[in-house]
Formats: C-alpha cells, structure tokens, sequence
C-alpha cells in the first residue's frame, strides 16, 4: 500500500506531504536516538561508528536532514537493530509521540501567524505540561478548522474540487491501478464483488467488518484503526451495494493512507477519493471499460445495462461512467443529480453542458432549467424505464438518459453527452426535444408577459424553506459526524474486545 503519487495528488497534497515528510523525518531522528541511548553511545561514538560527522547525526536526530539508507543501515547495525525498526512510523515512547506533536503545531501556519517564540521541549519539562501544551493546541487547531469552515467556503472548496477533476477528466489513474491490484488479490475476475469477497479485501489491509445497529445516528460507517475494525450497519441499505460500498471506502482510508483532513477541502478530496475507489473495485477497469466497448461497437451503451452487470445502484453506475468514459472512450459527458425540486445536488461536465452557477463557480444548490431532462423526467406517469431527451441549448444539442428514483426525496439521475455522441447510445431514436435558452431569464424564469404586472400587490405565498441554507457547515473532525458521539461509540466497543 501507498500513498497517491498522480498528478491529482500533487494538486491536492503539497501542502499535506511536506507536513507529513517532516512527522516522519522527526520519528526517525526520535528513533535513532532512542535506539543510541539504549546503547549506551554518545553522538561522537555513533559517528565514529558510522564514519559520520556527529553534527550530521545531531541534524537527523532533531529530524532536519534526511539519512541515505547506507547510513541507515551502518546506525542500526551500530545500535544493534534492523532498519525496519528505525523506520517504524511509531514514536520510540509515549513522551516523544507528545513531543513531535507539540513541535508540529508549532510549525502550522496558524501559531506563526501569532508570532510567539517556538517553545522547545526539553527533558526536564514536566509530562503535565508537555500534555497540556499539546491539549491548547489540539482544541486551538479545533476551533480554527471550524472557524474557516462556513458554507460559503465548503462552496468553493467542492467548486476547486470539481475543477480539478474536469481537468483530469474526471479519472484518478493511481486509485484504478490501486483498486485493481486490491481484487486481482482475491481472485475476482469478473460479475459483481460478493460480500465475502469485500470482506476478504478488508482483512488483507488488517481490518474486520463488525456488524452493528448502534452507530452514531450521524456516521454511516466507523474506522477503529487501533483494533482494525470495520462498523458498518447490520442490513443493507437501500441500493443493493451500501454495504460493500461502505466497507470498501473504509478499506480506502487505509489503502489511501487517510488521515484526519485538516480542512473541509482535504475532507471533500478524501471523501471524492475513497468514493472512486469503493467504485473502482464494485466496477474494476478492465471488465468494465471491456463492456462498455462492447456496448459501444453494438451502439447500445445503456446506464441501466452497465448497472446491472455489476448490481450496483443507477447513480454508482452513472458516476462510474463518468471516470471512463472520456479516459477509455473518448467521450465527453456530463452527470447531473437533481432533487425533486430542481435544485442540483451534484454535477460533472467535461462536454460544455452550461451549468447553473452562482457567484462562487458553484452549481449545488442552483436550480436546473425546467426544459432539461433533469426535470422533464419528473413530469412522466411511468418512471420504471430511463427518460431519453435532445435538448437544444446556448452550448448546442445534447442528448440525455434521465432516471428517477426515491430515497429520503425524488431525485433524478442524468448522463448525457454532445450530439455527435448520441449514436453510441440506447434511446437515441426519441423524438422527445426541448428548447432550453438558460440563463436568460425569459426561458423559464420570467413569467410570461403581462403576468406580473397581472398579479402585482395581489398575491401572497408561504414559501417552501430548506432549512439547510441558513445552517452552518456542520462541526466536527469529519463535517457533519458528532465528535463526542462517535468516540463514545469507539471507546464502548473497545471495552468489549
């Protein structure tokens, strides 16, 4: 298992890995010295040892320089223990965890910004107040992250978010090859992933898949890394593949190195990650790229078909098709879920679909044109088949494939692509054609002439409020997920181990 090394990653985790190098650099130099004072040698001996400037070691030590593995390798034989032991990511004592902790805080752009002296920790430094130290700066950092994190800002963090993968057409490349190596190590080579087989996946990275009906209300699923569980619901959740879903994007925090986000956007790129990745095993590339080909070369690509080969939801479907099928099938595409209401819950276009958008770039929570298939599809008394539809629009004709479906609301599900795609697709044939001209106001927006000035001073409406734009991003280390709750639920089913 590693970390991701795409260009995507280098986008999204500059930042990350450099803190994450320096953590790593600072456990070493802890362990080497751990593993000298055990052995009773000086930096002068050690140095001697190792044919080694005793300066140089001091710089390892205090984790500033990075050692060459034959270095490496002379000061664990001089010690008298292996390379993987200096190169065990643990802290060589509880003291020193703290001690990292404490001097990576005051490395974050928040404590130097405040400009106060580094306080350095010394051995004489009392436990209490090493803790103590590090409590501030834990509930500081707290209260930073959901200070930044206001719905304004979690707007335009998804809004970078779905930039950055229109620009890489939607297709993580290190989380396929990642996905594809984790089900050819189970043997599975075609159809849909049993349950078994997900299960077999997470015991391979060290975690069980515990079933249990006491989840915090506000967690679909739970992570104890420390015991290497997995607590997902007792039943499957509407959809068919919640389960393996929910499991497989636990496996990915850990297949993808995840640790808690810093932020809502390392949150957002988190999420977005270990989504593709619970897809790219439930859908693998090879099997799935071969059939939609197929599909292709037949001119009968279908969402519903590729959906059930590999019995997953419409939407997982849908989604999945997003990352292939500019990267595999040279088509450009766009997806849309819309509620009920018309307001977009989330989108993707790499084919000039124009988006609503407010002033942020962001199109969630705008509200799509009535004439789209998005909404069209709401209007038909049968909704058992796909909804096929042309619209004309500002950007030119697409054609779209709209499901509709019912969860906690209506929702519909589109996938659509340019005219000159059409034909690869089931469905073409409709006659079915509507004339969208969005944004202007006059497609279906203004009323139509002479009915506002009609009804004007002479009508009154309560409106339909959605709570959810005057609330606040929710709070938490992951939005949304009661802190307390959740380490309660962790510590009680502990005790039971």
């Amino acid at each position: 298992m590693g970390a991701i090394s795409s260009s995507f990653a280098v986008k999204f985790r500059d930042s990350l890995a450099i803190v994450k190098f320096m953590a790593e650099l600072a456990t070493l130099g802890r362990r080497v010295r751990h593993f000298r004072s055990r052995a009773g040698l000086t930096l002068d001996q050690l140095g001697h040892a190792c044919d080694t400037a005793p300066s140089q070691l001091s710089l390892i030590e205090n984790g500033k320089r990075e050692p060459r593995l034959s270095l490496l390798e002379s000061i664990a034989a001089a010690v008298g223990v292996s390379v993987a032991d200096l190169l065990d990511p643990q802290a060589p004592t509880g003291r020193d965890a703290w001690e990292i902790e404490l001097e990576r805080a005051q490395d974050s752009p928040a404590y130097r910004e405040l400009g106060l002296p580094r306080l350095r920790p010394s051995k004489t430094m009392p436990e209490e107040t090493l803790r103590a130290l590090v409590g501030l700066h834990r509930e500081l950092d707290r209260r930073a992250r959901q200070a930044v994190a206001t719905p304004e800002q979690a707007r335009r963090a998804n809004t970078e978010l779905r930039a950055r993968m229109r620009e890489m057409d939607n297709y993580l490349p290190d989380v396929e090859l990642l996905a594809e190596e984790a089900v050819a190590a189970v043997g599975h080579s075609g159809g849909a992933l049993t349950h078994r087989t997900v299960a077999e996946m997470a015991e391979r990275v060290g975690l069980t898949i515990v079933h249990t009906d006491d989840l915090p209300h506000s967690a679909r699923a739970v992570v104890d890394m420390e015991h290497g569980r997995i607590y997902i619901p007792p039943a499957s959740i509407p959809g068919g593949h919640g389960l393996r879903s929910l499991a497989l994007q636990a496996v990915a925090q850990a297949v993808l190195e995840h640790r808690e986000p810093v932020d809502y956007a390392d949150f957002l790129r988190q999420r977005l990650e270990a989504s593709y990745y619970a897809a790219a095993c439930l859908m693998p590339r090879p099997v799935a790229v071969a059939f939609l080909e197929e599909a292709k070369r037949a001119r009968r690509i279908a969402i519903d078909d590729f959906r059930d080969a590999f019995g997953v939801t419409h939407e997982a479907a849908a989604l999945r098709f997003t990352n292939l099928a500019t990267a595999h099938l040279e088509m450009p595409l766009h997806y849309v879920r819309v509620a009920g209401d018309g307001t977009i819950q989330g989108a993707y276009e790499n084919d000039g679909l124009p988006l609503p958008l407010d002033a942020t770039g962001s199109t969630e929570g705008e509200v799509v044109c009535r004439f789209w298939s998005a909404r069209r599809a709401f209007a038909r008394t049968t909704r058992t088949t796909e909804h096929y539809q042309y619209t004309d629009t500002s950007a030119g004709t697409f054609f779209e494939a709209t499901q509709t479906g019912i969860g906690a609301e209506e929702y519909s599900i589109t996938v659509g692509v340019p005219y000159a795609e059409s034909k690869w697709f089931r469905g073409r044939e409709t006659p079915a054609r509507e004339r969208s001209t969005c944004p202007d106001v006059t497609c279906c927006r203004r009323p139509q002439d002479g009915l506002a000035e009609r009804w004007h001073g002479k009508s009154w409406a309560s409106p339909r409020v959605r709570p959810y734009l005057f609330a606040p991003l929710p709070h938490g280390t992951y939005p949304g997920v009661d802190d307390r709750e959740l380490h309660e639920f962790l510590q009680a089913h502990a005790e039971e181990i």
